[in-house]
């Protein structure tokens, strides 16, 4: 067995918004990757578009630094529960974790997520406390609440004695206490460089690799991203990789890349503890292991966690169908589905009886609405259904995702919450105080019983709460949850909205759209405040006569329209509704589009 006293691989796992990717900014511009005049805009890290709007992770990436002539390779992993897929994969290519709180939040749901996966692999953890510096941070009691998580998980006494560093990634700033900060992240990197385990392994032996990450280059193709955990590897060398189900394939080894900063840089050779990028191997799946052909000993792979919540994708047959979208065929939108399960590991996507619907499966609503949103923009046309929870049989019982859900309100909203929560069959748990008067609470929650209340939680606390939540367990089911309570305001006739006609149907509910919008029969413009649905006729204008009266020919006054975003659209509609998604307009329909034939199945249903 050797060591790589020049090499360190860690990850950076928290939960979302706890400053992860800040600090691997700050660590890369302190270790002297970029040139002095060189413009790096901030958070480097979240490269895709969709990252840097919504100021997510959601892709684990891989970067890496010089340290007093210690390389040390940093996966960057996201922050949101929905993505814990990207997290479990990774932690198999590092020594070590630098476990990510702010301190003013404190643990939070994947906080606890992370650190379980990471102690169950053994795996070394520096504990990193962020934003010490931000008003109301109680640096000391979040460390107390890390070793409570410790203990509660079952961490063993080495584990427990875990190193802390207190930062403040916005500024770049370290220190081993919390209320005196030095003027850089010096004590973080010697800090790693003294906690976190060198890389080990057999330097003379067969290789042995296993790739945890696919990328896709459009000159290159496939490449595959994992450790060298026994032997070296050498460009044009031939393996054998082992996929899941004993099938074995001999490849050539293509190029191979190393990480120095944000870019791949080509080697001739890597070796134990380094992680590589690799082309030339097709068909290469996720947890695929690379061996010697003389010498073919797999990997286990670590076990992902199921999907929870899934929803049906279908080929767009609305009267807009065709119109804006570039790949609207359910060949289209089959293959791409499938390819994404190539990568995305924690998806599942299931062909129906039905040659033009497709069931896919994710962690989350997110999960599902990042790839309905990367589909879109990449030119694709199709329609979902409503996201439905994944039940499960456990000992002949029927069982239901259980998620925790934990909230952080002001005071003066706390009630309100507890109401809401107890009709959605919410479990209390805990609840705690904070100085600056905001409440804490804890609860056990049915996943379905989370569905919509995003929306109607930012309503009942003026935007001032914080919600997150993660999945817990499957208990058996918790009975019937009353949804959405307010009807939909359906188009009575294709044709573009008018104010005249929108001026009379705002007094019916709250709408979506706008005057001159092309609309079609069945598509919903709006949300009643009564339960049943109200047809309604937005498209009708006034009639020219030569007949002017004082008053009555007054410029008509609009209320501005509720813009629904892809998320807010998929916690809307009902089980009788569809979301309809172009590279262009988000729109809501019905099932039927025909209000003859919707009144007759629904007099059916009650026969």
């Amino acid at each position: 067995m050797g060591v790589r006293n020049d090499l360190r691989n860690i990850a950076i796992v928290a939960h979302v918004d706890h400053g992860k990717t800040t600090l691997v900014d700050k660590m890369l511009k302190q270790s002297g990757i970029f040139r002095e005049n060189e413009e790096v805009s901030d958070r480097v890290m979240d490269s895709s578009d969709l990252e840097k709007e919504r100021g997510i992770t959601i892709l684990s990436k891989n970067t890496a630094v010089m340290y007093n002539d210690v390389k040390i390779n940093i996966l960057d992993t996201p922050g949101h529960a929905d993505f814990g897929g990207e997290v479990e994969r990774i932690l198999l290519m590092v020594d070590g974790v630098l476990l990510l709180v702010d301190a003013f939040e404190g643990c939070m749901p994947q906080t606890r997520f992370v650190l379980k996966k990471t102690l169950d692999l053994g795996k070394k953890v520096l504990v990193v406390i962020n934003k010490v510096d931000r008003p109301g941070a109680r640096p000391q009691e979040v460390v107390d609440e890390v070793l409570d998580l410790f203990i509660e998980l079952g961490a063993d006494e080495e584990q427990i004695d875990f190193p802390v560093v207190y930062t403040s990634a916005k500024d770049g700033t370290a220190s081993l206490e919390s209320d005196k900060m030095e003027a850089d992240l010096t004590v973080l990197f010697e800090t790693i460089l003294d906690k976190i385990p060198a890389p080990e392994g057999d330097f003379d032996k067969p290789l042995q690799l296993l790739f945890s990450t696919i990328d896709y280059d459009d000159y290159i193709g496939r490449i595959g991203v994992g450790r060298v955990l026994r032997g070296s590897v050498k460009s044009g060398q031939m393996i054998t990789l082992c996929h899941e189900g004993d099938v074995n394939r001999n490849y050539k080894i293509g190029k191979i890349y190393k990480f120095e900063g944000l870019n791949r840089v080509e080697a001739q050779e890597a070796t134990v503890g380094d992680l590589v990028a690799i082309s030339g191997l097709a068909n290469l799946n996720v947890g695929d292991t690379a061996c010697s052909p003389d010498c073919i000993e797999p990997i286990e792979f670590v076990r992902i966690n199921e999907p929870t919540v899934s929803m049906m994708f279908m080929v767009n047959n609305s009267p807009f169908a065709g119109r804006e979208g570039k790949y609207v065929t359910s060949r289209n939108i089959r293959d791409r589905l499938f390819k994404e399960i190539e990568t995305n590991i924690a998806m599942r996507v299931e062909d129906t009886d039905s040659t033009d619907t497709f069931k896919v499966s994710g962690r989350g609503e997110l999960h599902l609405s990042i790839l309905i949103e990367t589909m879109r923009r990449q030119g694709y046309e199709f329609q979902v259904s409503r996201p439905t929870v994944i039940y499960k049989e456990i000992n002949q019982r029927q069982c239901e995702p259980i998620e925790l859900l934990i909230i952080e309100v002001p005071d003066n909203y706390v009630g309100i919450v507890m109401e809401k929560l107890g009709t959605r069959k919410a479990e209390f748990v805990n609840m705690s105080t904070r100085d600056n008067g905001v409440t804490h609470l804890e609860f056990k929650i049915p996943a379905r019983g989370l569905m919509g209340y995003q929306s109607e939680f930012l309503s009942d606390t003026n935007g001032n709460g914080i919600l997150n939540h993660i999945f817990e367990s499957y208990e058996p089911y918790k009975g019937d949850i009353v949804q959405r309570q307010q009807g939909s305001l359906i188009v009575h006739e294709a044709g573009e909205t008018t104010g005249y006609g929108l001026f009379a149907a705002q007094d019916r509910g709250r709408l979506f759209v706008g005057p001159g919008v092309e609309v079609y029969e069945g598509m919903v413009i709006g949300a009643s405040p009564k339960s049943e649905d109200i047809v309604v006729n937005v498209c009708k204008k006034k009639h020219a006569t030569n007949t002017r009266a004082s008053g009555s020919d007054e410029a008509l006054k609009l209320v501005p329209p509720t813009k629904m975003s892809l998320e807010n659209s998929l916690e809307f509609i009902t089980d009788d509704e569809l979301v309809e998604i172009t590279p262009k307009n988000i729109r809501i329909r019905k099932k039927i589009l025909n209000k003859e034939l919707r009144l007759k199945k629904a007099n059916k249903k009650k026969n």
